[in-house]
């Protein structure tokens, strides 16, 4: 399952023209998260822990997120509260 995940994304970005490298490098720190909660959607993620891990800025954070979620990537449900974090579901890639 994580396998054919982390292969169908970079299949799908290796052929997707708007996908960059701050895109890979959050989309990794996004199925790290995934992978630790068992490849179960949402994953509960922290803009801090994501941007610490992809290790890009603040508007660089909030640029990709947008971009993979309108590009397919991924389903984004941001919360505007510090404690509860925002939810992110990966779609299927394979």
């Amino acid at each position: 399952m994580y396998l054919r995940q982390l292969i169908g994304f970079f299949i799908r970005a290796s052929g997707d023209h708007r996908v960059g490298p701050h895109h890979v490098a959050l989309y990794m720190a996004l199925f790290q998260e995934w992978c630790i909660h068992n490849g179960k959607s949402p994953v509960p993620v922290t803009q801090a822990h994501l941007r610490q891990v992809a290790k890009i800025g603040r508007t660089t954070y909030h640029k990709c997120m947008k971009e993979l979620e309108a590009f397919g990537y991924i389903k984004y449900i941001r919360s505007y509260s510090p404690v509860l974090g925002s939810l992110v579901y990966l779609e299927e890639l394979d």
